[in-house]
């Protein structure tokens, strides 16, 4: 099991935000989640967590934007782009995260990039 690490999951469906809770929690790591943006920064500023896994396309403060108001707190955390549109990896404005994810059913390809970046983060 990996050495705990606080994630920060916000996504505003549902059924993939209870998922993506439950596989991490399974990994060992210790999860909060949002719905929204604006839930998503307020737990950002309360928690300091050690990742953010963040989805692109939401309703109020989208994922882009929400990615640009982690950045101006903060470049120390690693955000892992989490989304169902491939598209945006070639936004601009998805270079400020530090991984692109395309959603899928197998969580193998997520889990994996988020023990690099903890890994990569611990190491500095």
């Amino acid at each position: 099991m990996p050495q705990s690490a606080n994630i920060l999951v916000i996504e505003d469906e549902e059924p993939m935000r209870v998922l993506l809770a439950a596989e991490l929690a399974d990994e060992g790591y210790d999860v909060v989640t949002a719905a929204s943006g604006e839930e998503g920064l307020a737990l950002f500023d309360a928690k300091r967590p050690d990742l953010v896994i963040l989805d692109i396309k939401m309703a109020g403060i989208g994922g882009m934007k929400t990615l640009e108001l982690m950045r101006e707190r903060t470049l120390d955390v690693p955000v892992l782009l989490f989304t169902a549109y491939p598209e945006y990896k070639q936004d601009f404005n998805a270079w400020a995260s530090d991984d692109y994810v395309v959603k899928s059913s197998d969580m193998a390809p997520l889990k994996e990039k988020i023990r690099f970046h903890l890994s990569a983060r611990r190491n500095r």
